[in-house]
């Protein structure tokens, strides 16, 4: 039997006394799952920490009772659509700086799921190409943005 990623989030939110509801809509290679709750702000935590952590799990348990369950976004209250566009906006002008001046562009030091989608704003961007790289002492890294030649 499939599981049934709503179920578990609200089950796991409710475990950890949240009371929440979750909306959940199909996206493009898997779910988004919107939470609503009074307590937004607690659930994404400084700079959506928590958030990430709550989709981390929810993952690990989807996938632990399902392997072929669809990989699941957590958002709440829109958090995750804003923060979104605003990296788009910081990719397109960095992209923008390096057509403009020819100059290497280095973003700060992001979690894997922020640099996707950096990466993916990027990816037809002509002109432009980015790579990760280790930023030392930290378990993320950052994305260098440079000329296409």
């Amino acid at each position: 039997m499939p599981a049934d990623p709503k179920s578990i989030l609200e089950e796991l939110l409710r475990r950890l006394g949240f009371d929440a509801t979750v909306e959940q809509h199909e996206l493009d290679g898997g779910l988004l799952l919107d939470v609503k709750a009074d307590d937004a702000g607690r659930l994404i935590g400084r700079q959506g920490q928590t958030l990430n952590e709550l989709q981390y799990i929810a993952n690990r348990l989807l996938f632990q009772l399902d392997t072929s369950a669809p990989k699941i976004t957590v958002d709440v209250g829109g958090y995750r659509t804003q923060a979104r566009d605003a990296l788009v906006k910081k990719a397109l002008d960095a992209a923008e700086k390096v057509r403009r001046w020819g100059d290497i562009v280095e973003l700060e030091p992001l979690n894997a799921f922020d640099r996707r989608i950096i990466h993916n704003a990027l990816k037809e961007n002509q002109g432009v190409e980015t790579h990760s790289v280790e930023v030392e002492g930290t378990d993320k890294k950052a994305i260098i943005l440079r000329p296409k030649h």
